[in-house]
């Protein structure tokens, strides 16, 4: 059995299950949630090579990946990890990306009345009595 040179995105993305279903994969290009070599894509006979890269827009995350291989079927999992490799970038960790508000101290909680008062002469001293 001969490596395919070429072939259509909905077979390769249904043979590397990235998609569920063959048709769920013609859908899915035909939409325009895939990206090759940073060309959108907006038909499911876009024929793709080895070295090429996709971009795939999924719910809530992005996938890119490299071809490495054409399928010549949909088989179990590790094999279908053979057909591409994964160069997604990391996402950005939640402390790098917005900054914390300041932090109390346990336990001490809001200040009372009284508290507030004494805080003001104490910024103010001319003011109070």
């Amino acid at each position: 059995m001969e490596q395919t040179t070429r072939q259509r995105i909905d077979k390769w993305l249904f043979f590397a299950r990235v998609i569920k279903s063959r048709t769920l994969a013609g859908k899915f290009a035909a939409a325009g949630n895939v990206r090759v070599n940073s060309d959108k894509i907006d038909q499911a006979s876009f024929l793709i090579k080895p070295g090429d890269v996709l971009t795939i827009t999924q719910e809530r995350r992005i996938l890119v990946l490299r071809i490495l291989g054409c399928g010549q079927r949909r088989g179990p999992a590790p094999e279908a990890q053979l057909l591409y490799e994964d160069i997604t970038p990391k996402p950005v960790a939640a402390s790098e990306a917005e900054p914390v508000a300041a932090q109390r101290e346990p336990g001490s909680g809001r200040p009372t009345k009284r508290d507030r008062r004494k805080i003001d002469q104490f910024r103010n001293p001319e003011d109070g009595a």
